[in-house]
């Protein structure tokens, strides 16, 4: 759950440097073509676009923040101040998804300014989830693990967190990341080597 297994393997090579990058997405010209149409405020596009998305930043959100209720109200607010900036001529101006992605965090930041809180939340708070495959043992297992990595990433900083949250948790590849947080890909490498070894700092017993 939650990209825990690749994330462990990252964990356990971190020390030798065995992380390698991905090819990166390209955008077919279709998606250009619904991307510009979307630039003019075209409601059909803007539409798409939001189903196409929508499952992907609340799943980031939801990484940052462990509560599926305030996840969901952060990406309607995604949403809504995409459209807005689009509106006012405010839109992106290379990767649309990098663009996206950098509006989800500021609000995910905006959000813990304001109740001035660690970026992860008790274990009673969060929603339920099914067993895995009926299995109660595995299930309680995933959701420890995964507060004990949302506990974790409080304790690096806000850009470790993020390209671990990127990378390992949303499993986009070095140039999509690079896209998101405006950095070169030879930047990312080097972050994401720095925050793997500082999450597995605080993760050791």
């Amino acid at each position: 759950m939650f990209g825990l297994d690749r994330l462990i393997c990252a964990l356990s090579f971190a020390a030798i440097g065995v992380i390698q990058g991905d090819k990166a997405h390209t955008e077919d010209s279709d998606q250009l073509a619904l991307l510009e149409r979307a630039s003019r405020a075209d409601p059909l596009a803007l539409s798409t676009l939001y189903d196409q998305y929508h499952s992907k930043i609340f799943s980031y959100v939801y990484h940052r923040v462990g509560r599926a209720d305030l996840a969901e109200d952060l990406t309607g607010q995604v949403f809504m101040r995409m459209i807005e900036a689009i509106r006012n001529d405010r839109g992106w101006r290379t990767s649309f998804s990098g663009w996206l992605y950098r509006i989800a965090h500021n609000l995910v930041i905006d959000h813990y300014r304001r109740r001035q809180r660690a970026t992860f939340v008790d274990i009673d708070e969060a929603p339920p989830i099914r067993a895995t495959q009926g299995d109660p043992e595995r299930t309680v297992e995933s959701r420890l693990n995964s507060e004990r990595l949302r506990a974790a990433l409080g304790l690096i900083t806000e850009e470790q967190a993020q390209v671990i949250t990127l990378r390992f948790l949303e499993e986009l590849s070095i140039a999509e990341v690079a896209a998101i947080m405006n950095k070169t890909e030879g930047a990312i490498k080097a972050l994401q080597y720095r925050a793997v070894l500082a999450l597995r700092r605080v993760m050791q017993p």
